[in-house]
Formats: C-alpha cells, sequence, structure tokens
C-alpha cells in the first residue's frame, strides 16, 4: 500500500495516477471538505491530522510500502511530521511538490521569509490590504494591523462558519471579508482590488496550481505593491514537482525492495 498526503487538486490527480498504475493506496486529508472529494472521485481516505508516532504506526498497521507527501507547499508541520514517520518506519519517502513560480524580479515584489516578517513589513503601509494567505495565520496579520489609522485589513478565504467566527474575534468587520473558494481568475483578482482599492496584496509562493501567477499578474498591471512570503525550506531528500517522476521512482522503490524479499499488501 502507498500512504499519500493530499487535500490539494493537484495532490488528488496525482493519486488517480497511482491508484491507476495498480498500487493500492490510502490518502489522508485534513478536512472533511477535503475527504468529500477524496471520497466522490473514489480514492480511499483516512481524515484527521497525524504526529510522526501516529503516521509510523499506520505505516506498520497497513503494510505501507512507501509515503508519498504531496500536501500544499505550505503545510510544513504535516510534511515534517510524515518525514519523520517514514523515518521511523524505514520506508521509502517521495515528496511531491508543484512547481514553484518563476520569481520576477519587479520593483513592486517583496520577498519574505515568513508570516510575521510579512505583517511586520505591511504594518508601515497605509492604505487597503488584501490578505490571501487563508485563515490558519490570520491571527498574525490581524495582531499587527487592525487598528491602525489608516490601515484596512481585508481577508480572503474560503467559506467557512469558522473562518468568520474568527474574523469576528480578532475585530475584522464583515464589510472587509471576502469569503470565497478558488480557484480565481486573473479578471476576478483585478476586479477584488478594484472593488476594495487595494493598495497591498499579501501572498504565499503557493505555486502556479494556487493561482499565485493570477494574484501577481493582475496586481502588477494595476500597479499594486505585493508582499510574497516564501515557502518553507525543508530538507525532503527525494522531491519532484513531475507526477511521472514520482511514479517513476514508486516503480525503482518497489523493484529494490522486491530483491530483497519484500511484497506489498494489496
Amino acid at each position: 500500500m502507498i500512504l499519500m498526503l493530499a487535500g490539494t487538486s493537484d495532490a488528488r490527480e496525482l493519486a488517480f495516477r497511482i491508484q491507476g498504475e495498480g498500487y493500492p493506496l490510502l490518502t489522508t486529508v485534513v478536512t472533511e471538505n477535503a475527504a468529500k472529494s477524496m471520497t466522490e472521485a473514489g480514492l480511499p481516505v483516512r481524515v484527521g491530522r497525524m504526529n510522526a508516532d501516529e503516521i509510523c504506526e499506520l505505516i506498520r498497521a497497513e503494510g505501507v510500502f512507501a509515503v508519498v507527501d504531496a500536501s500544499h507547499p505550505f503545510a510544513e508541520e504535516a510534511s515534517r511530521n510524515a518525514l519523520e514517520g517514514a523515518k521511523r518506519a524505514d520506508v521509502p519517502y517521495i515528496r511531491y511538490e508543484r512547481a514553484s513560480i518563476e520569481r520576477k524580479s519587479h520593483p513592486l515584489i517583496t520577498v519574505v521569509r515568513d508570516y510575521v516578517e510579512a505583517a511586520e513589513l505591511a504594518a508601515r503601509h497605509k492604505g487597503v490590504i488584501m490578505l490571501t494567505t487563508g485563515s490558519k495565520t490570520l491571527h498574525i496579520f490581524a495582531e499587527k494591523l487592525v487598528g491602525l489609522p489608516d490601515v484596512t485589513l481585508v481577508a480572503r478565504m474560503l467559506p467557512r462558519k469558522d473562518n468568520m467566527e474568527k474574523c469576528e474575534q480578532l475585530g475584522i468587520e464583515q464589510k472587509n471579508i471576502v469569503a470565497m473558494q478558488g480557484p480565481f481568475s486573473k479578471e476576478l483578482n483585478a476586479a477584488l482590488y478594484k472593488q476594495y482599492d487595494v493598495t497591498l496584496m499579501i501572498t504565499k509562493e503557493s505555486g502556479k496550481v494556487g493561482s499565485v501567477d493570477e494574484k501577481l499578474e493582475a496586481a502588477l498591471e494595476m500597479g499594486i505593491p505585493t508582499i510574497m512570503i516564501a515557502r518553507p525550506k525543508i530538507e525532503y531528500g527525494t522531491v519532484f514537482s513531475e507526477f511521472d517522476e514520482v511514479i517513476k521512482t514508486l516503480k525503482e522503490k518497489l523493484k529494490e525492495a522486491a530483491n530483497d524479499g519484500f511484497s506489498y499488501r494489496v
């Protein structure tokens, strides 16, 4: 069996490819919404976060042959747990990560190391700041920006009840919440920037599949400065950004294991 950390649209596509190659597969996701997407696609799924010990136990209990980590580029904790869990169980770990966009050398783009640095830099700006990094780290930006004179924080996030409650707790007014689920086209991004008179946009370096290009292109065309948060630096070891490379490596690892007398459980 292959254990695969999934949850994103490209991860789901990769899971299809792996399953299509005849490998028994178990995907893991964090949210019920992601689990529903996997189930509807006919992919077996387990819901819930796991630490390294739990991943190791699952690998041993299910006879997992390899771990494919296709979690979001910013799911740092999940990746570290998968790495450690695979190491403890002594099975191969393969990282699939959507290709990073080519960073554009542009005077309107500032790349920062993390969310805190992004929030501190944003606090020096005046006007309307559109945050497109989701709800998980919203508190970091709210603490730095909400209540500042001449600053309005507009938060764009998934339309979930818990997100709306979080905004209320952090002092973000309803009129400054954009509760929508992407993908967002360049035209829609531009329309939102125009509607809110955005003077600064904050995003993550999620990759092309994460619609970062569309955010950037719209912002740059409108002359809007952008803060881009760089991806976490993790030593994955074996990492690919193409499905074919993942499949090829799985086949190679399975062949090596078979030569050592291992057979995976169907």
